[in-house]
């Protein structure tokens, strides 16, 4: 009998101590910050380069601006799947690793396009790059060699120079697809897009001759620039 007094007085307490509160409040919604927007580089400059077919560079530029499209759309995505309480989903994640592949293709593909054009000069022998060439490499052409054949490796992907700002060295190296291989904090100096759609329309599966239509456009100036003073 005293249990189940207890019970009643317990159970009476409850009752009145949730008519008092009132109801929880739903949790307040989270306020999204704008979705990242990026815009496609004018690419109007690269008409007329000798031996890159303004065909061959008009349909790369229309390739380019997919990804600039593609890297907005799942910026958009993923914001709105933040805002909606998806951060820690599959889905989230997937298109999180997604943009990293759509925004490296874009940002490479600039860059691509920054370091070609119609003027033909050659590498300065006694500026920054050739001597900083030299130095790694033993000599210009030991690291064209090598830059070479680091294009001709089976796969998709670009062939790059890369300045490492530790340890102050010219590396070649072989980005796959757009994500896969890239030296962490180094800087890209050149980089050759290996992927057929690069030239196969005009070079078919001849990527030597590409490459040396491709090293015959570098703008050098371009290059230095990126280099920088050490």
């Amino acid at each position: 009998m005293h249990i189940g007094l207890c019970a009643a007085c317990c159970a009476a307490l409850v009752a009145g101590a949730a008519a008092a509160d009132p109801p929880a409040a739903p949790p307040a919604a989270v306020s999204a910050a704008p979705a990242a927007r990026y815009t496609a580089a004018d690419c109007s400059r690269l008409n007329g380069i000798p031996g890159l077919p303004d065909a061959l560079l008009s349909m790369h530029v229309t390739l380019y601006q997919g990804y600039v499209k593609n890297a907005n759309l799942l910026a958009e995505k993923l914001t709105a799947l933040s805002a909606a309480g998806g951060g820690r989903s599959p889905e989230y994640a997937e298109l999180k690793r997604r943009f990293g592949w759509e925004y490296d293709g874009m940002r490479l593909h600039e860059l691509y396009f920054e370091n070609i054009c119609s003027r033909r000069e050659a590498l300065d022998p006694k500026g920054p790059l050739a001597r900083r060439l030299a130095s790694d490499f033993g000599s210009v052409e030991a690291w064209r060699k090598e830059f070479v054949d680091t294009g001709m490796m089976r796969g998709i992907g670009w062939a790059a120079l890369v300045d490492d700002p530790r340890s102050g060295r010219l590396t070649n190296v072989w980005i796959g697809e757009h994500d896969v291989g890239h030296l962490a904090g180094a800087r890209i100096v050149l980089i050759a897009d290996v992927f057929e759609h690069a030239f196969i329309t005009e070079f078919k599966l001849d990527r030597a001759k590409y490459l040396e239509a491709f090293l015959a456009a570098v703008d050098w100036k371009a290059a230095e620039k990126r280099l920088g003073a050490r």
